[in-house]
């Protein structure tokens, strides 16, 4: 799975198996103030960077898009800045390997959520593979 990176005026779409699909939100969204937070049917991670709070359908779109959003050469502000991660001094290239094991594995992102979910750290342990 692919997606192309477009300037943020167009809709972004992604090739699956050849098809074309659009992104566009449903019409819905519109009413509320944080379209972009609007969970769709089949998205079950969420970027949990700062104030992201954006839904993927798989941990390896949330990596992808963590990774160029938030670990983009010109964006990457130094340190980690997901929910509940040690704002540690990294290099971008240590960053995206600590993206990558500690926060974009499934288990971290779902093991995250249910923690955003009750407001509550304490119940679900990262995992530390």
């Amino acid at each position: 799975l692919f997606l192309q990176s477009t300037p943020a005026t167009s809709i972004p779409t992604v090739q699956v198996q050849g098809q074309q699909m659009s992104l566009q939100p449903p019409s819905y969204t519109a009413a509320s103030q944080h379209a972009e937070q609007m969970k769709k049917p089949g998205q079950n991670f969420m970027c949990l960077w700062q104030s992201c709070k954006k839904w993927f359908q798989t941990p390896s779109q949330v990596f992808y898009h963590a990774a160029t959003e938030h670990g983009g050469k010109d964006v990457y502000p130094g340190q980690c800045l997901w929910e509940g991660c040690e704002p540690f001094q990294r290099q971008r290239f240590s960053f995206i390997t600590h993206l990558q094991d500690k926060h974009c594995s499934r288990d971290a992102l779902l093991a995250g959520l249910k923690q955003d979910e009750h407001g509550q750290a304490g119940n679900q342990k990262p995992s530390n593979k």
